[in-house]
C-alpha cells in the first residue's frame, strides 16, 4: 500500500509524506518537530515509520524543523550540496552519516523506491523537486517554481500523483498593500512561484500525459484562496476535455492540516 499526502503546505511551512509498506519518507520539514508529530498523529502514522527526510531547498518554510526531526528520529537528511550550504548553519548539529548529498538528475534509492531529484527554477542555492518510483506507480512533488520549465515537465510526465504549485493570483498579489514591490517582483519572476494560471497550464500538460491525481499546493494565504486555485485548474482541465472526478482527481492541499490522503493499492 502507498499513501501520499501533505501535512502542511504554504508559505507558513511545508511537509509532505510518502508512506509505503517499507516505511515513510518526509519531503521538507518547514514546521516545528512538535507540529509535525501532531500532524502525523492526526493521520495515525507513527513518527518511527519515517526513515529519511528529503529537502527541496533551504528556505525556512521548508527546513524549520529539519534538524530537530533528524535528531529526534535518528534519520538522515538528503539535500543537494547547494542546499546544504544554505541551511547547514540553521539545522544545528547533524552527524556526518546523516548528512547525505544528492545531485539533480541522478537517482538514488531508498527501501522500496527509486528517488529522482530534478532541478526547479527558484531563488535558492540548488533547489530540487522529487519524483518517487515505486512498483507500478510514481508520485512527484513540484512546488516553488517561477515557471514550468522543460526540465520540470520532463521529470513529471507520466507521474500518477503530483503535488503541483498553485501559489497566487497575480491580480491579488499586485494589489496587495502589505507586499513591497521587490517582493512582488520576486514572486512573479522566473525564479519565484507558479501562479494559479501557470499551475493550471502545467496540470493540463501532466494530465494529457498520464497524471491521474493533481494536488494543488503552496498556496499563498494573502494572495490566493483555495477556491480560486481549484476553480482555475478545474476550468483548464475541463476545457481540455478531462472530466474532473472521473478522468482526474483534483484537490487543494491544506495550509495547516493534512491534505486528502491518496491511497494506492
Amino acid at each position: 500500500m502507498i499513501t501520499f499526502c501533505t501535512l502542511f503546505s504554504g508559505s507558513s511551512g511545508n511537509a509532505s509524506l510518502l508512506l509505503t509498506d517499507e516505511g515513510a519518507v518526509l519531503v521538507d520539514c518547514g514546521m516545528s518537530g512538535k507540529q509535525i508529530f501532531q500532524a502525523l498523529e492526526s493521520i495515525h502514522v507513527s513518527p518511527s515509520a519515517i526513515k529519511a527526510l528529503l529537502v527541496t531547498h533551504e528556505h525556512s518554510d521548508h527546513v524549520k524543523g529539519a534538524g530537530v526531526l533528524s535528531r529526534k528520529l535518528d534519520i538522515p537528511i538528503y539535500a543537494t550540496e547547494g542546499t546544504w550550504y544554505g541551511m547547514e548553519s540553521t539545522l544545528g548539529s547533524i552527524p556526518q552519516n546523516h548528512r547525505i548529498s544528492i545531485t539533480p538528475g541522478e537517482s538514488f534509492f531508498l527501501p522500496g523506491m527509486e528517488v529522482a531529484p530534478f532541478s526547479i527554477p527558484h531563488d535558492a542555492n540548488e533547489p530540487v523537486g522529487y519524483r518517487f518510483y515505486l512498483p507500478g506507480h510514481s508520485v512527484a512533488v513540484a512546488t516553488d517554481m517561477g515557471y514550468f520549465s522543460d526540465t520540470v515537465r520532463n521529470a513529471l510526465l507520466g507521474a500518477e500523483v503530483v503535488l503541483l504549485e498553485s501559489n497566487h493570483d497575480p491580480d491579488m498579489l499586485r494589489q496587495n498593500p502589505h507586499y513591497p514591490a521587490s517582493l512582488k517582483t520576486r514572486i512573479l519572476g522566473r525564479k519565484g512561484h507558479l501562479s494559479n494560471e501557470n499551475g493550471a497550464a502545467a496540470a493540463v500538460q501532466l494530465v494529457q500525459n498520464g497524471t491521474r491525481h493533481v494536488l494543488l499546493g503552496h498556496l499563498s494565504p494573502e494572495n490566493n484562496t483555495p477556491d480560486m486555485a481549484y476553480t482555475t485548474t478545474h476550468y483548464a482541465l475541463t476545457r481540455m476535455g478531462a472530466r474532473v472526478g472521473r478522468d482526474v482527481t483534483l484537490y487543494v492541499a491544506g495550509r495547516l492540516n493534512p491534505s486528502y490522503l491518496y491511497t494506492i493499492p
